[in-house]
C-alpha cells in the first residue's frame, strides 16, 4: 500500500526550529509533487509548501505565512522530502501532513485521491 509517513514534529519554543521528514513507503517519490499542509485546532487545512520533481528546474511554492522561514527540499535517493522550519511562531502549531501527487508541477490543485500521510504534530510554546 502506498503510504507517506511524517516525522520530526514535537514541542519547540517560539523562535526555535524543527525539521520535518516525509518518507514514501511502497512507492518511489520520483515524478511526484510533494506538498506540506498544516491544520491547527478548529482551522481549515492550509497548504504551506510544494516541491515538484523536475530536476534542476524543480518548482517550489511557499505560502506567504511561511515564506522566508520554511525551506522544502527533496532527496529522491532517500525517498524523502524535508521541511526545514525556522523562527517558529505560535500560529505554526498544528498537525503537519505531506501529500504526493503524480506528475504534477507546483503549485497544484490537490485532489482527494492524492496520497496523504497521517501527520506529525508541532507544538510551539511562547
Amino acid at each position: 500500500q502506498m503510504q507517506l509517513v511524517e516525522s520530526g514534529g514535537g514541542l519547540v519554543l517560539a523562535g526555535g526550529s524543527l525539521r520535518l521528514s516525509c518518507v514514501a513507503s511502497s512507492f518511489s517519490m520520483e515524478h511526484y509533487a510533494i506538498g506540506w499542509f498544516r491544520q491547527g485546532p478548529g482551522e481549515e487545512r492550509e497548504e504551506l509548501s510544494c516541491i515538484d520533481d523536475n530536476g534542476n528546474d524543480a518548482s517550489v511554492y511557499y505560502a506567504d505565512s511561511v515564506k522566508g522561514r520554511f525551506t522544502v527540499s527533496r532527496d529522491n535517493d532517500k525517498n524523502t522530502v524535508f521541511l526545514e522550519m525556522n523562527n517558529l511562531k505560535s500560529e505554526d502549531a498544528g498537525v503537519y501532513r505531506c501529500t504526493a501527487a503524480w506528475n504534477r508541477g507546483c503549485p497544484t490543485t490537490w485532489l482527494a485521491n492524492d496520497i496523504f500521510g497521517r501527520g506529525t504534530r508541532v507544538t510551539v510554546s511562547a
